[in-house]
């Protein structure tokens, strides 16, 4: 099964924890010390597209890309309950990016980078990002780090509500340098529960690897920070952010 086929109608309800309106904050934060105010804004791997719902809600006009079918269509649903300015939402993977329109930033969250398991296919998205992008554009997104990823390692999680039920299990494989996650997710129907069963993988890719490779794609100047904070990551940093300016 592919990633977020069955899940894609749980995930909202699984990721309540996830505090967007800081997450957007905290970029907002990073453009605006720039002197920058975008208009215009790609999310990319956007999923159920709660970051796009949101930046349209701040008057951002909202672009949102990703692969699953199953997540857009979740997005869309979501879209289609904003009376003004709704996000549109169109399939492409990330490596093989095509716009209409250049746009003046670009977003990519929740470690969707780290879904690349190509590094390959990770510079051709730098590049993609890059020619997506209109002069003095950003590129903002984050990573679960190597450290974060090899710490799952044999690691079992539960997320449950009212409708969902998941368990999760993570392995570390040193060999391919990815995490792969196991994941049941048992779904409420009626009185009984259904099963279905997906996996999942992340590649643990390095910072400054990553760093180069944006500066190669042709980003004029590259920054990265610690979790939702201006400062530097930390040498144990579980999320790291970027900032990559095109001039």
């Amino acid at each position: 099964m592919s990633a977020y086929f069955d899940l894609a109608a749980a995930y909202d309800g699984l990721t309540t924890d996830v505090d967007y309106a800081a997450i957007c904050d905290f970029l907002e934060a990073i453009l605006h010390r720039e002197g920058k105010r975008p208009e215009s804004v790609l999310d990319l791997a956007c999923g159920t597209g709660s970051m796009s719902l949101l930046l349209a809600q701040r008057g951002y006009r909202v672009l949102g890309a990703d692969i699953s079918e199953q997540m857009l269509t979740e997005a869309a649903r979501k879209a289609g309950q904003i009376p003004e300015n709704p996000p549109f939402f169109v399939r492409q993977p990330m490596q093989r990016l095509r716009l209409p329109q250049p746009v003046d930033a670009v977003f990519c969250l929740l470690d969707s980078l780290n879904y690349l398991t190509d590094p390959n296919d990770c510079r051709q998205t730098f590049a993609r990002v890059f020619r997506a992008l209109k002069p003095g554009g950003a590129f903002l997104f984050d990573i679960n780090t190597p450290c974060k990823l090899h710490a799952l390692d044999g690691q079992v999680f539960l997320d449950e509500n009212d409708e969902s039920y998941c368990v999760w299990r993570a392995e570390f494989d040193k060999a391919e340098n990815c995490c792969y996650y196991g994941i049941d997710l048992f779904r409420k129907r009626g009185a009984l529960w259904e099963r279905s069963f997906e996996q999942h993988c992340e590649y643990a890719y390095d910072p400054l690897e990553l760093h180069a490779w944006l500066l190669e794609a042709g980003f004029a100047r590259v920054e990265r920070f610690g979790d939702c904070r201006m400062g530097a990551p930390r040498e144990d940093e579980q999320r790291i952010y970027f900032a990559a300016w095109k001039e």
